[in-house]
């Protein structure tokens, strides 16, 4: 297909540098707009996960999540799933148990962490899985989501 070719009248004056100006300073604010109503969106989404996270239980679909997790790995050949995921903020020492490899890491946990921590210590643990815990993005250099991962592979190597 041709292209168009755009037809340039040169002898009309091209925009003023105000003009311009003023162009570039719109756009600039449309972007920050657009930025702050991103930011608002991911900030109402963890509101609305930790109020979730700290009042609620553990639900039959979040259990059911965990299942379908480990069955996909299972399918794919793997040993080891991540189950579930959460903001080291919620933890009562902002992740630093977890993060520092500390043995009394579970006393750290609220909510439905600590729900399904004693969720895997009652049903999981005895069948032989193995639960643990890491911090799994740093953020600006400190602990950002931890990550619960299953395992069910044999301590024999």
């Amino acid at each position: 297909m041709p292209e168009k070719k755009e037809h340039l009248d040169m002898n009309a004056m091209p925009p003023s540098a105000e003009e311009i100006r003023k162009e570039v300073i719109r756009r600039a604010r449309e972007e920050d707009e657009k930025q702050a109503k991103a930011k608002a969106v991911q900030e109402k989404k963890a509101t609305d996960f930790a109020e979730d996270f700290l009042k609620n239980h553990v639900s039959e679909a979040d259990v059911l999540a965990v299942r379908r997790l480990v069955a996909n790995a299972v399918q794919a050949g793997k040993f080891e799933a991540m189950v579930y995921s959460f903001s080291s903020d919620l933890c009562s020492d902002s992740g630093r148990a977890i993060n520092s490899g500390d043995k009394d890491w579970p006393e750290t946990l609220q909510g439905k962490a600590k729900e399904f921590y004693e969720r895997y210590q009652q049903f999981a643990k005895p069948q032989g899985f193995k639960l643990k815990a890491m911090v799994i993005s740093f953020p600006n250099g400190m602990p950002g989501d931890v990550g619960f991962f299953l395992n069910w592979g044999s301590d024999r190597v």
